[in-house]
């Protein structure tokens, strides 16, 4: 690939290489090819805990549909860590652990009359457009109901959101799967290139292999509570596996 920019053909190999090792860790990645089509997407399904409230959550400091505009998660990295980390999956670390006093007492909320756990589905399709990687995702209560715009805006960690609201672009929009045609929050790939650029640079001056959609994904899948296990950093990028069930087309 490129320096900075993610072709479709190894955004296909990033993404065998991570089922490779999903499979091993069982954690539940699967490829997910479109009828009549060549095109596919990585999915998950994840469960996460929510706390009952009377009114979807609003923060009138600047979260949810009352604030400000906010950008691409990408907004809230700082570049400057990137050149120092040897895999991209530190990223995510270096942002949770300035979360730990305030990670204990956060869960996210939605509507009272809906049970304590949501359905998360993640998707992870490739835009052309950006030559970058793109999370689709949507989040359902236990009775099925659709999360709104201003309850995913609410499930965001409020450490997240301070960040994303200094930036004049929506980072969590409603849009239309490109695949499937379904409505989907999609958190804007606007930014992508500019955070993954120290990345790999660093990763071509020391000759080290990097999985781009591994690397980015631990910095973006935190934003909506989408967390990459440290174990996938013990094989970044290992050579492909010849017959793996996983892999996409």
């Amino acid at each position: 690939m490129s320096c900075c920019a993610l072709e479709e053909e190894d955004f296909r190999r990033c993404c065998r290489l991570l089922l490779q090792r999903s499979e091993q860790l069982r954690d539940g990645w699967s490829w997910e090819a479109v009828q009549g089509s060549k095109e596919g997407y990585l999915r998950k399904t994840a469960l996460r805990p929510a706390a009952v409230i009377p009114s979807p959550a609003r923060d009138h400091t600047g979260s949810g549909l009352d604030s400000e505009p906010c950008t691409s998660c990408q907004s809230c990295l700082d570049p400057r860590g990137r050149e120092e980390e040897q895999s991209g999956l530190d990223a995510s670390v270096d942002i949770a652990k300035e979360e730990e006093d305030d990670e204990d007492d956060w869960v996210c909320t939605v509507s009272g009359g809906s049970s304590q756990v949501l359905q998360y589905e993640y998707h992870i399709l490739h835009s052309c457009s950006y030559a970058t990687p793109v999370l689709y995702f949507r989040a359902f209560t236990q009775e099925g109901r659709s999360l709104s715009l201003e309850e995913v805006w609410s499930s965001v960690h409020p450490n997240f959101r301070l960040r994303l609201q200094s930036s004049p672009l929506d980072t969590i929009t409603l849009q239309e799967h490109p695949l499937l045609g379904q409505p989907f929050f999609m958190l804007h790939p606007c930014r992508t290139e500019e955070f993954m650029r120290p990345v790999l640079q660093a990763a071509q001056e020391q000759h080290r292999p990097v999985n781009y959609v591994l690397s980015w994904l631990s910095v973006v899948g935190p934003v909506v509570g989408l967390d990459v296990p440290l174990k996938y950093s013990t094989q970044l990028c290992p050579a492909p596996s010849p017959g793996s069930s996983t892999k996409p087309d």
